[in-house]
């Protein structure tokens, strides 16, 4: 399974009006073993004791064609990432560095989605051997063009000297802020997405959330 769905636990801090607040990763990187879905998993796991409902999407398990705009999304894959993303209150992206962008795979899951963004906010994590500033700027880029929000930091990470031998990752203080991202996603998150839920329901033209009523 390329998803997996976390029970609901801890503070209802990611709640709202009783509905839990809800977070998607998503893993760009198609390497056994990855890193990135480590930090995710510990991000996701932060964001569950603080009330939120996670799933993991891990784009190394999901055979998702090349994004082709004049064909329609009709795999099975490709419905399944839209499907996703809709569903999802708030999103984290991590993604390995490759030549100082994303991975592909990172790219082309973020090609097949648009109105899904819209509204969200996102957080950014990178493997690399460098900082990943550029990796995570690429990302905030293709997110703020969708009309989405990111938070204004990203967590980058060295595979070998923030991971032991087992795959565990060690470095105290990289731990330390993937869970402040995970605090800092679901307590402004909702603020967010609320807002942009109010907006969409309204009739106020002078707001970005006008052009994706129905």
């Amino acid at each position: 399974m390329c998803i997996r769905r976390a029970e609901r636990s801890g503070s209802p801090v990611g709640r709202s009006r009783g509905v839990a607040f809800k977070v998607l990763g998503v893993n760009g990187s198609k390497r056994e073993g990855s890193k990135g879905a480590v930090a995710l998993e510990i991000v996701l796991a932060a964001c569950r004791l603080r009330g939120a409902e996670t799933k993991l999407l891990d784009l190394r398990a999901l055979e998702l064609p090349m994004f082709r705009p004049d064909r329609p999304a009709d795999s099975g894959a490709a419905r399944e990432v839209t499907a996703h993303a809709a569903w999802a209150d708030a999103l984290v992206l991590s993604s390995p560095d490759y030549h100082g962008s994303m991975s592909g795979a990172m790219k082309n899951f973020l090609d097949y989605n648009w109105e899904e963004f819209a509204g969200k906010l996102f957080g950014h994590l990178c493997t690399s051997h460098e900082k990943g500033l550029t990796v995570m700027e690429h990302m905030r880029t293709v997110v703020r063009q969708c009309y989405g929000w990111s938070l204004p930091y990203g967590v980058s990470f060295h595979g070998e000297s923030d991971f032991d031998e087992r795959g565990v990752l060690h470095n105290t203080e990289v731990v330390q802020r993937l869970e402040m991202l995970a605090r800092d996603l679901v307590v402004y998150g909702p603020v967010i997405r609320s807002q942009f839920l109010r907006d969409l329901a309204g009739d106020d033209p002078d707001t970005f959330a006008a052009a994706y009523r129905r």
